[in-house]
C-alpha cells in the first residue's frame, strides 16, 4: 500500500507533467497564429478612403494615435513602441514598405476597427471617420521614411541614354 508521500510524489509528477504539456501546446499554438494572416473581407479590402488629407486631419489623426497606438507602434510607427515587446506577435512596422504597399486602406481601417489579439478593436472606440484619418496618418508614416524622390547621384548616373535609332 502506498504510502502518502509516495502518493504526493506521483501527484506532483503528474501535475509537473501535465504543466509542461500545456506549456508545449501553448507555444506551438502560439507560433502558429504568429504568422497567420487577417482575413480581411474582400468587400471591405475594396473601400476607399472618404477623408482627404489634410493638415488638420492628420493633426487630429496623430493626437488619436499618440493617445491609443505609439505605446506599442511607436511614435514613428515602427512597431517600437514601449510596449511592444510585451505582445506577441510583436505590432506591425507602419513603416515597412513591402507590408504597407501590399494592404489597402480598406484593410487598414478593417484593422483598426476590428482589431486582433494583442491589437484591440477601436469600433466603438473611434468614430468611423477618426478610424479613416488614422489609415491616412498610417499611410503618411510610409512617406515620411522613404528616401526622397531625387537622390544624390553623379551626374552621369542621372543621365537616361539616348534611344537608339536605325540608320
Amino acid at each position: 500500500m502506498p504510502t502518502d508521500a509516495q502518493l504526493s510524489l506521483k501527484t506532483r509528477r503528474s501535475l509537473f507533467a501535465s504543466l509542461l504539456a500545456l506549456i508545449c501546446i501553448v507555444l506551438v499554438y502560439a507560433a502558429f497564429q504568429r504568422d497567420r494572416p487577417w482575413v480581411v473581407p474582400e468587400e471591405v479590402k475594396k473601400l476607399k478612403n472618404p477623408i482627404a488629407p489634410t493638415q488638420s486631419t492628420l493633426k487630429a489623426a496623430r493626437g488619436i494615435y499618440v493617445e491609443e497606438c505609439a505605446q506599442c507602434h511607436g511614435k514613428q510607427g515602427k512597431g517600437d513602441g514601449p510596449k511592444a515587446r510585451l505582445h506577441f506577435p510583436a505590432p506591425a512596422d507602419l513603416t515597412d514598405s513591402r507590408l504597407m504597399n501590399s494592404v489597402t486602406d480598406g484593410e487598414i481601417f478593417y484593422k483598426i476597427s476590428e482589431g486582433r489579439k494583442p491589437m484591440p478593436s477601436f469600433k466603438k472606440r473611434l468614430t468611423e471617420d477618426q478610424r479613416w484619418e488614422l489609415v491616412l496618418l498610417v499611410r503618411s508614416f510610409l512617406a515620411s521614411s522613404s528616401p526622397s524622390a531625387v537622390e544624390k547621384k553623379p551626374d552621369a548616373a542621372r543621365k537616361t541614354p539616348a534611344p537608339a535609332t536605325n540608320p
